[in-house]
């Protein structure tokens, strides 16, 4: 086993500017602040004439996210900054290992932003250790499992099709052939979390991890419940926060280590608006099974573009403006919902507390998930099929669509921007046969949509 060494204290800012003077100082012109937009756009005009299939497809992709309105609840847009990171000569760097015990030499700058990163996502978490390599959410919970377990252990996990996800021990999934996963379901009554049923299946069959979080659950968690169930049991407890970590950092929706959970997972993307990447967070005790399991056990080098991004969305969730942010996404996924029962639409579990919501089509219009989302595209706004709990369709047609509010108010819409929204949703799925209807809807969606900036995008010319 690599016997890791503690992490080096984060550079300061001091320090950061130090070693970019000893490298710098003989040019001729020194460190320059670039501004962020016009770096990225002088290499656009280079791409175009390099490959200009990938220029449109890039062009293309840029005007669909800013002519729609994006509903799916784990999509989001990340900062320009964050865009020019990913960019940036990082991505040219190898760095196996963690601060001060790399593998390859010339990690002054690897080493600053990582530790940057890890001090940063500790202290917004109120973690006791943070490792920010997972390349991806996947490989982050699967580092859990082989960090924490071994092979057939058991784990206590949400249902997928109760709201839990793939990487949740699913049988399709890898994780669920190589661990015992036992699930637990929501009430049939009122779709929230059964805890009778969760303390019922933790004592019979007394795992060693229970698990919670979610992928379509449209209410927080009761952290306490699931810990008491876990001392109960003598088992560990795992939250995955990947679709809510955004709102958890500014402090509108419950942070798991503050009732004792062990590991907390998140992706920085999503809620987050950084980059698309991994997080895991755990109490120190935990930190050297967590980071083994990550490098060597899954991974070898890091993204080194990916943890300087990830660095900086951690700097930027800790403002101010972030926390109203992660209020106003709350507020407008409380507005969304409340049209949406207004006009008669079911929704699971009646409401919402959190950033998004799930919509029983098959009840309310008689359209399966899949017909409803090409649909509501045809009009010009993004949302994904979903299933719901106990779902007689397959996963590709589904009974309903998952609805999210973060990326548009990322854009600066409002309470009563969700209410327009909710009607040409509603109008839409009442009418799927009337083709003027729907063109008259994408006609007004596109010009509604020019009242809002994209973060790093293409706007509209006047």
């Amino acid at each position: 086993m690599i016997n890791i060494q503690p992490r080096l204290p984060a550079t300061t800012a001091k320090t950061v500017g130090e070693l970019a003077f000893k490298y710098y100082k003989n040019t001729r012109q020194g460190v320059q602040k670039t501004n962020n937009v016009v770096y990225l756009q002088d290499f656009r005009s280079l791409l175009n004439s390099s490959d200009s299939d990938l220029y449109d497809a890039l062009a293309g992709e840029e005007y669909r996210q800013r002519d729609g309105i994006e509903l799916i609840p784990s999509e989001n847009y990340t900062y320009p900054e964050v865009l020019v990171l990913l960019g940036s000569v990082f991505t040219n760097k190898y760095s196996e290992g963690y601060p001060g015990r790399r593998y390859y030499g010339g990690q002054e700058f690897s080493d600053i932003i990582e530790s940057l990163a890890i001090e940063r996502a500790m202290n917004l978490f109120k973690a006791g250790h943070a490792n920010v390599q997972p390349l991806s959410g996947s490989v982050m919970n699967q580092a859990v499992y082989f960090g924490l377990l071994e092979p057939g252990d058991k784990v206590l996990a949400m249902e997928l099709s109760h709201g839990g996800h793939l990487t949740h021990g699913a049988p399709a999934s890898c994780m669920g052939k190589i661990f015992d996963f036992k699930r637990y379901r929501t009430d049939p009554k009122d779709g929230s979390i059964d805890f009778d049923e969760v303390r019922k299946q933790a004592r019979r069959h007394k795992p060693k991890l229970i698990l919670c979080g979610y992928s379509s659950y449209p209410r927080d968690l009761d952290y306490a419940a699931f810990q008491s169930i876990a001392d109960e049991v003598g088992a560990l407890t795992m939250a995955d926060i990947s679709h809510f970590g955004g709102l958890v950092a500014g402090k509108v929706m419950n942070n798991p280590f503050d009732d004792g959970f062990d590991v907390v997972t998140t992706t920085s993307h999503k809620s987050l608006r950084g980059p698309r990447g991994g997080m895991i967070l755990c109490k120190s005790k935990h930190a050297k099974a967590i980071d083994h399991a990550i490098f060597p056990g899954l991974q070898g080098g890091p993204h080194m573009n990916n943890v300087a991004a990830i660095a900086f969305t951690l700097k930027q969730a800790a403002t101010a403006e972030f926390a109203q942010y992660s209020r106003q996404v709350l507020q407008n996924a409380k507005a969304l919902a409340q049209a949406l029962l207004e006009q008669g639409v079911k929704l699971v579990t009646g409401g919402t507390d959190n950033h998004l919501m799930v919509l029983d089509t098959m009840a309310s219009f008689g359209l399966t998930g899949e017909d409803s989302q090409v649909l509501l595209d045809s009009i010009g706004i993004t949302v994904n099929k979903q299933i719901i709990p106990d779902d007689p369709l397959p996963p590709l047609e589904a009974s309903g669509v998952r609805l999210g509010t973060p990326a548009a108010t990322t854009r600066g819409m409002r309470e009563q921007d969700m209410r327009t929204i909710a009607g040409w949703i509603v109008r839409t799925l009442a009418h799927p046969g009337d083709i003027e209807m729907h063109q008259q809807f994408k006609l007004e969606s596109e010009t509604f949509c020019r009242n809002f900036h994209v973060p790093g995008g293409q706007d509209f010319k006047n």
